[in-house]
């Protein structure tokens, strides 16, 4: 219903599509965005994901699962506890570079290529040995003809619970052996479940506007040896990583990068 009610809203006729992946959700609207415009039913799309999941059943379920925090949300330290829930999101036009220049778009950044799989195994958390999870990100690079060390940065998923920060701790040391710098923003923002994906995709393409990597809030000390941004960090950003892995096994990456 919120889909269509921005399609009512826009007076727009073409597909309303509202794809569930869990917290891999925002990154699935937008990769199906995208594969909307390269395929030609559509010229330009508005999407992302909204979520407002601070309910007292929402609250008690992931209260009983043990994976809300008590202190604040602290990803990859070692005293973690959990996530906090927040409640956000974002939305994009996407539209090809020929049409934004037709009618001179302000161009924040480009989609180079995404990654999509599903584990297949568990229902509320990874396979411990992330073979599905690295095949996404290995799908996404290779969409993007990109290497490990083009990327200048990972937007993780982060969520600061003890089982997904160890697999992605890992899933990032096997795959960029190269030191590239890792930031988690749910310390700043809390968990937003299905858009988390999208306000990752907007902080990347922030990271390249102002040349600026935002930081982990609440690390204080680090459970895992990665490039971590302890503090805002400016730098040169090219090419960034946007991570998010759901409860049923959903992996989901996609490249963000400068406009060229």
């Amino acid at each position: 219903m919120g889909a269509i009610a921005v399609a009512r809203t826009l007076g727009a006729t073409g597909p309303v599509l509202a794809p569930m992946a869990a917290c891999a959700t925002g990154i699935w609207a937008i990769a199906q965005a995208v594969e909307l415009i390269r395929t030609g039913h559509c010229q330009r799309v508005v999407a992302g994901a909204v979520e407002a999941p601070i309910t007292p059943l929402t609250l008690t379920g992931f209260d009983r699962m043990g994976a809300l925090a008590q202190t604040g949300c602290y990803p990859f330290d070692e005293g973690r506890e959990g996530f906090i829930l927040g409640e956000g999101g974002a939305l994009f036009v996407l539209e090809s570079a020929d049409l934004a220049r037709s009618r001179n778009a302000k161009i924040y950044g480009q989609i180079l290529g995404f990654g999509l799989t599903n584990d297949a195994c568990y229902a509320n958390y990874p396979e411990l040995g992330g073979r599905s999870a690295i095949a996404a990100v290995n799908q996404c690079l290779k969409r993007s003809n990109l290497s490990t060390g083009d990327i200048d940065c990972i937007h993780a998923h982060g969520t600061a619970t003890k089982l997904n920060d160890r697999h992605e701790a890992l899933l990032i040391q096997k795959l960029f052996p190269l030191p590239v710098a890792v930031s988690s923003t749910k310390g700043a923002t809390g968990h937003t479940l299905g858009a988390s994906g999208a306000l990752g995709v907007a902080f990347c393409l922030m990271s390249i506007k102002y040349q600026i990597l935002p930081p982990c809030a609440g690390l204080k000390k680090p459970e895992f040896k990665l490039d971590f941004v302890r503090l805002a960090r400016s730098t040169q950003v090219r090419n960034t990583v946007c991570l998010s892995f759901g409860f049923g096994g959903q992996n989901a990456a996609i490249v963000l990068a400068r406009h060229r």
